[in-house]
């Protein structure tokens, strides 16, 4: 426990700027040689985790280039015109905006290179960018739902429920539209202030930027990739390496990038921070945790069950991190069928809204914000989590149960 708690200290702080794997990597070997964990576990949930780690090298690598070619500042100028310089209309196109992004192409491209630009779009637009960038932070998670690949907590959910890419998105997309509406009705009253009337101060289609047509198709069809990994029972990081490779090769031949800002951009240490951390986790399972919460997890898919298992989930990624949470929970929930597990995911991924802590997106998107010299405010951010989180949690297991009874599961 001691382990896993100064590797989350680490990655909540990150000293001096080093990155998660610093701590990760050491606490990790310290618990195989004091024999928390053999070395046969350890390298078998190194193996476990090892295309989730691939995949989130494969899909950063990918977001960068699309972020290099244009794609999101041409989001910015579309979003700019769309609005017509109304924030409220602003804000309906950033939830649609980064819905789309994180299910696409993952909530850390949402946190990390969307968020930007909503920030310069409303300082262009001379509106609030308060409610707009922290609809980017919980959109990153909330939002995560909808596909296998959209975060990593939900590739290791995939791969423990058994279920096919099409139909875990057709489970999930009910819950999904769910919790965003619930989101976007708290966001409209709650930043009702901010997104009252009022004209812009600047001209609301300055700045038009083209959109990257190649890149657009690339990514389309490392989505439809996604799909047929699946069916063919490969790992979608299969899919995000071939559309990662193919844009980092026309970036290369055009002499837009170099190798080494490529490896830098895939952000090899974070994978290896992944790594560690499953190691760190399946300790502390193996010692006692998973023995002291099996018995709060309840067993079946009934509507109770679920409810409480996200709960669960929502509570326990507040604690200690979403990708820890949903590392001990999954063993725990595989025995009650698909149904627990997506119950689980509902719980890590929407109940991260509540602290800046549930998340590393969060922490990111913090850091991020700070080094603007715009930083969030704790309060205003507890308050909008306690609004959505558990009205969000309690509508989207209501969905999923809605979901499972239609389509069995």
């Amino acid at each position: 426990m001691l382990a896993l708690l100064a590797v989350l200290a680490w990655a909540v702080w990150r000293p001096w700027g080093w990155p998660e794997a610093v701590a990760a990597g050491p606490a990790a070997v310290i618990l195989v040689a004091a024999g928390a964990i053999t070395t046969g576990d350890a390298a078998a949930e190194a193996r476990r985790l090892a295309p989730v780690a691939g995949f989130l090298v494969a899909i950063l690598l990918l977001a960068h280039l699309c972020d290099d070619d244009g794609l999101f500042r041409a989001v910015g100028s579309w979003m700019a015109r769309g609005s017509a310089g109304r924030p409220r209309r602003l804000l309906a196109l950033v939830f649609l905006t980064a819905a789309v992004t994180t299910a696409v192409l993952s909530l850390d491209t949402t946190v990390v290179l969307l968020t930007p630009v909503v920030f310069a779009t409303a300082a262009t637009l001379g509106v609030q960018a308060r409610p707009h960038v922290y609809a980017c932070a919980h959109l990153a998670n909330s939002g995560s739902l909808l596909l296998p690949v959209s975060n990593l907590t939900n590739l290791l959910a995939f791969a423990a429920s058994g279920l096919a890419f099409g139909r875990f998105a057709a489970l999930m997309a009910l819950p999904w539209l769910a919790v965003i509406g619930v989101e976007y009705v708290v966001f409209g009253r709650f930043f009702s202030s901010d997104l009252g009337g009022g004209q812009p101060t600047r001209e609301a289609g300055a700045g038009q930027a083209r959109l990257p047509a190649f890149t657009v198709t690339v990514v389309a069809l490392t989505l439809a990739g996604f799909v047929i990994c699946s069916a063919a029972g490969l790992s979608p990081a299969w899919a995000a390496l071939a559309g990662a490779a193919v844009l980092a090769a026309r970036t290369l031949v055009r002499r837009k990038a170099t190798p080494l800002s490529l490896l830098r951009a895939a952000d090899l240490p974070f994978a290896v921070f992944v790594l560690g951390l499953g190691i760190v986790v399946e300790a502390v399972v193996r010692n006692g945790l998973g023995t002291a919460l099996a018995p709060l997890l309840p067993r079946g898919t009934s509507l109770p069950a679920l409810l409480t298992i996200a709960a669960l989930a929502a509570a326990l990624a507040n604690v200690c991190n979403n990708l820890p949470a949903v590392l001990v929970l999954l063993p725990l929930a595989v025995p009650s069928g698909a149904g627990a597990v997506l119950a689980v995911l509902l719980g890590v991924n929407i109940g991260p809204n509540l602290t800046y802590t549930g998340s590393l997106a969060t922490l990111l998107w913090r850091r991020d914000l700070r080094r603007r010299g715009s930083a969030p405010v704790l309060g205003v951010f507890t308050r909008l989590g306690l609004l959505t989180v558990p009205a969000g949690l309690v509508i989207a297991v209501l969905a999923l149960w809605a979901g499972l009874r239609a389509m069995g599961g």
